[in-house]
């Protein structure tokens, strides 16, 4: 295709094209691949946040002047953010394992495997094959992200919301009321490599032919994924549903 700029330019099929292959390969089962175990990570995240909220509750700031109730003082913020901070790393690391599995589960379509077929088999599996370091590949990078991500989502907020939007404007608390919102669109862009190298490495090496040569490189550490990646220009594959634009064909990038 071409782009804005009338350039020739590689994409690779969209959302919808690569739906209706897995239809026409597996029906419409095949669309719902890692669904179990991606709702019981998702349900233990959740358990884990509400736990660690009341084990451990955010104190209430002490009274403030007029203008940081209105504009969130920056202390407040950052007390705010390292709490649930705390939280997500905690339910990251409980919730993990059954993402891996998740991943895996879906991968196989790749290679037309059934090694991941049920979650009690697949957690029996990663023990004896991977061991318990086997649950958490890929951990440190999408914990990474979500620390990156709350961090500059919370304070781009607060600093926008305090020096951006003038008190004077009749509409100044809706605008406030949307900016966190924009700016977790927003961050969410800049922290997705952090995903994508989380879950490249949740299924690389790991038995399945979607994580061994040719389909990918065997990496020694998530760091050894994202500068293979990043040669590549690839770091934001993935990140588009519909319009994925593809590298231009060049010479092997090492990979050491």
């Amino acid at each position: 295709g071409r782009n804005v700029l009338g350039r020739k330019v590689l994409y690779l099929p969209g959302f919808f094209t690569y739906a209706r292959h897995i239809v026409e390969v597996d029906g419409k089962r095949g669309l719902f691949r890692g669904l179990t175990p991606r709702l019981i990570s998702s349900t233990l995240s959740t358990i884990t946040r509400g736990s660690v909220k009341k084990a451990f509750p955010l104190e209430d700031m002490e009274h403030v002047s007029n203008k940081d109730d209105v504009k969130t003082s920056l202390r407040k913020v950052v007390k705010e953010t390292s709490h649930e901070m705390m939280m997500q790393c905690v339910s990251r690391v409980v919730s993990h394992p059954l993402h891996v599995i998740s991943m895996r589960c879906m991968v196989q379509f790749v290679g037309r495997e059934v090694k991941y077929s049920g979650v009690f088999s697949a957690i029996g599996r990663i023990l004896k094959e991977e061991g318990i370091l086997g649950f958490f590949v890929g951990l440190i990078p999408h914990i990474l992200g979500d620390v990156i991500f709350l961090w500059c989502c919370n304070l781009l907020a607060h600093f926008i919301n305090t020096y951006a939007v003038d008190d004077n404007f009749s509409q100044a608390s809706v605008i406030r009321s949307y900016t966190k919102f924009v700016m977790g669109i927003a961050v969410s862009m800049l922290t997705y490599p952090f995903l994508l190298v989380g879950d490249l490495m949740a299924v690389n090496n790991c038995g399945l032919r979607a994580g061994l040569p040719p389909y990918a490189p065997v990496f020694a550490s998530w760091i050894h994924c994202w500068r293979y990646l990043s040669a590549q220009g690839q770091l934001f594959r993935g990140s588009s549903l519909l319009f994925r634009r593809a590298p231009m064909p060049a010479a092997c990038f090492p990979i050491d």
